[in-house]
């Protein structure tokens, strides 16, 4: 077993992106639900919406930049790639923090946070409450590998992040 960590930049080409695109602009929806709730599901007036946005709003290029400015990596776990951030607070004695995201989910939903807990005194706060963050994407989950056998359970991701976290 290894405990090399990898530092990881992603770069998604743009044949890539526009063949996303394209898919996206060629899904056949379904008919629309028999309800005005989400009781049956999403709503398809949303998920048209945000496929939409997807198609014609959302700029990858701006997000793989700030992903990669905060410093991305990868280390094999279990036969596995994990991806994760690794912030590293400039106050010497931060406490390591393990920040998980949950199911669906992926690291961006902590990105507005990253500052303010890795260097609170730029944020007008105790630098005594700094902390190192690791926020690993989840087995299966943005740049992580996904999983070819069962049993990636909560308990078996929650020991690889005990791993990843001694490492």
């Amino acid at each position: 077993m290894s405990d090399l960590i990898k530092p990881f930049q992603p770069s998604v080409s743009e044949q890539e992106l526009s063949d996303l695109r394209g898919r996206l602009q060629r899904v056949r929806w379904p008919d629309r639900e028999t309800v005005n709730d989400t009781s049956q599901g999403p709503q398809l007036l949303k998920l048209q919406a945000l496929v939409a946005h997807w198609i014609d709003g959302y700029d990858w290029r701006r997000c793989e930049s700030m992903l990669n400015d905060f410093g991305q990596f990868k280390t094999t776990i279990d036969g596995l790639d994990i991806h994760f951030l690794h912030i590293r607070s400039p106050e010497p004695d931060a406490i390591p923090l393990l920040m998980a995201h949950g199911w669906p989910g992926s690291v961006l939903e902590f990105r507005k946070v990253i500052a303010p807990l890795s260097n609170p005194a730029a944020h007008g706060d105790d630098p005594r409450q700094a902390f190192h963050l690791v926020i690993p994407s989840m087995p299966g989950f943005g740049f992580s590998d996904k999983p070819g056998e069962p049993g990636w359970d909560m308990s078996r991701i929650g020991r690889a992040y005990v791993q990843l976290m001694r490492r």
